[in-house]
């Protein structure tokens, strides 16, 4: 009997000392994203592929296709639940025409710090939002940072809340984005980001806005002079698998995915903070002229916008509004 148990034992620890790489199959995720190659999003997919590789035994493998290569963010998520994609990382805006609630991240001059809203993103809220995707075809892995968005344009320096108004602005596809700079007196125009470049270098717009590791990454200082640090939005991607290649996957496979995001995330967060800091002084050195608005004319931006805030905190829905910033206030009690 002591032959026969320690026989057995041998054989379960034989097992158990499969290498993980023998338990998975072979998988190559195509991930398809709009920004160009060197941008920190591109570099933190990489990241990603290369932790799938690691923790898979090179079975789990990442090819990434940049630019709008295979189209927009709207495109590729589409693509993404019809299971022609395995992965896309578009920002969160683009999916509140399937979910609603997920334009509570976007609701202006919410968040005041990147940690603030990495609080609330990886806590209850944000994983509730999570949670509603599979039924529309998607799976969300994490938050990737975009970060606060600024203004730029062609046409004047902006100083003061005023000077925006009549500018002719690109924004994100999205109502909230529309009628928050048709708000601030601007005249907001709907335009995939594949197409910005040429639209600003043509002067189909006068200007657009996104964080500064964009607006550097993307080279808009080649069309843009003049750079408002407004923060007037928090702006974050979603790294999203379709859910036909999730449920493709092994238990086992679905956990070195989930394991591989997580580190991706974290790096993501801290690559792009790291380049944004460095953006706004290459952008200087570019010949961008940045101005900052100070707290009064912050101020004058919030009080123009509490309409658009009442607006949409009743279309995404006022429980999860009201959950969101208990939360957020929570989160502010605790850092002080």
């Amino acid at each position: 009997m002591k032959f026969k148990t320690l026989a057995l034992v041998g054989a379960l620890l034989a097992v158990l000392a499969v290498p993980v790489a023998a338990q998975v199959k072979e998988h190559t995720f195509k991930v398809g994203i709009g920004l160009s190659d060197d941008h920190p999003q591109a570099v933190a997919v990489r990241y990603f592929g290369e932790q799938l590789a690691a923790k898979s035994g090179g079975k789990m493998t990442v090819k990434l296709f940049s630019s709008g290569s295979l189209g927009n963010d709207i495109s590729m998520t589409s693509a993404l639940r019809g299971g022609t994609l395995e992965m896309t990382v578009p920002d969160s805006s683009t999916l509140v025409s399937m979910v609603k609630a997920f334009g509570v991240i976007n609701l202006p001059l919410t968040f005041n710090t990147e940690l603030e809203a990495d609080a609330v993103l990886d806590g209850p809220v944000g994983q509730k939002l999570l949670a509603t995707l599979p039924d529309k075809g998607l799976v969300g892995l994490g938050y990737w940072e975009n970060g606060f968005r600024d203004v730029t344009n062609s046409r004047r320096p902006i100083t003061k809340a005023e000077d925006l108004a009549g500018l002719k602005l690109r924004v994100i596809q999205n109502p909230l984005f529309l009628d928050t700079f048709n708000t601030l007196g601007a005249n907001a125009t709907p335009l995939p980001f594949t197409e910005l470049y040429s639209a600003m270098e043509q002067a189909a717009v006068d200007g657009q806005e996104n964080p500064p590791a964009t607006i550097l990454a993307s080279k808009f200082y080649e069309v843009q002079k003049h750079l408002v640090l407004s923060h007037h939005m928090y702006s974050t991607w979603v790294l999203l698998m379709s859910k036909k290649t999730w449920d493709g996957l092994s238990a086992q496979e679905q956990k070195i995915v989930q394991d591989a995001a997580r580190e991706a995330t974290a790096y993501e967060r801290k690559t792009i903070r790291a380049f944004g800091d460095k953006a706004l002084g290459e952008l200087k050195k570019l010949g961008m002229q940045v101005t900052e608005l100070p707290p009064a004319e912050q101020a004058k931006l919030r009080a123009k916008l509490q309409p658009v805030m009442a607006k949409y905190a009743k279309e995404f829905g006022e429980a999860t509004t009201a959950e969101m910033m208990a939360e957020l206030a929570k989160v502010r009690a605790g850092t002080k």
